[in-house]
């Protein structure tokens, strides 16, 4: 089984914390002549396939490379813009990696605010008063998991709907937090977590979860 990622939200939405444990590589690389038989837009600072698919390359893909070269957002290595310079005939042909857009930083901050909205409005929208909030989203490749402490912290982690055990590892990810973080005397509650062994810790009860499945007694 597969734990994706851990996300900590502090009371106020702000993320204090996230960490990619694994992230499927579903990339392609071809070669090109010209003209290239691709549409391609620039979309938040990435260039996306917007028409056209073929041999696994689909629409949304962002382009990660170009001649075995990181690109970097919008631009070449060199600094020219992607779709300037496939746009010159004297450049083919050219190998292109394209691939899942990666998160940026202020997108994953972004998203982590607006699961915290998600949260309050599901607790709103109860018939019952009390509703401690969204605990489970499902989809066909994931399930986000969200823990709320009573002091308002989330931990939220993304695994395989097949995992087992993961609300012993919201918990164990909380004794984490506590035994790790709290209790770091340079550490300013509701700030972002930046302790070795707090990621250390962290780390290994992942490790255990998707080798066991679950956490047993004395975990």
């Amino acid at each position: 089984m597969v734990i994706y990622s851990v996300y900590v939200v502090n009371k106020a939405g702000g993320l204090i914390y996230q960490y990619d444990n694994y992230v499927p590589r579903a990339e392609v690389e071809k070669t090109f002549s010209y003209p290239l038989d691709l549409v391609l837009k620039h979309h938040d600072e990435k260039v996306v396939v917007s028409f056209g698919q073929r041999d696994g390359i689909r629409v949304g893909h962002a382009v990660l490379s170009i001649n075995g070269v990181d690109v970097i957002g919008k631009n070449t290595s060199e600094g020219k813009d992607i779709l300037e310079y496939l746009k010159d005939p004297s450049n083919y042909p050219v190998s292109i990696r394209f691939g899942r857009a990666r998160l940026s930083s202020n997108e994953k901050l972004m998203l982590a605010s607006m699961f915290h909205s998600l949260f309050a409005i599901g607790s709103q929208l109860s018939p019952e008063v009390g509703s401690s909030g969204i605990e489970m989203l499902e989809t066909d490749v994931f399930k986000l998991h969200c823990f709320q402490t009573l002091t308002g912290i989330k931990f939220i982690v993304l695994a395989d709907p097949r995992q087992s055990g993961i609300d012993a590892l919201l918990r164990k990810i909380y004794e984490v937090y506590s035994d790790f973080a709290l209790k770091n005397p340079f550490y300013s509650l509701e700030m972002p977590i930046r302790c070795e062994l707090f990621d250390q810790n962290l780390k290994s009860a992942l490790e255990v979860a998707e080798k066991a499945g679950n956490f047993g007694a004395g975990s």
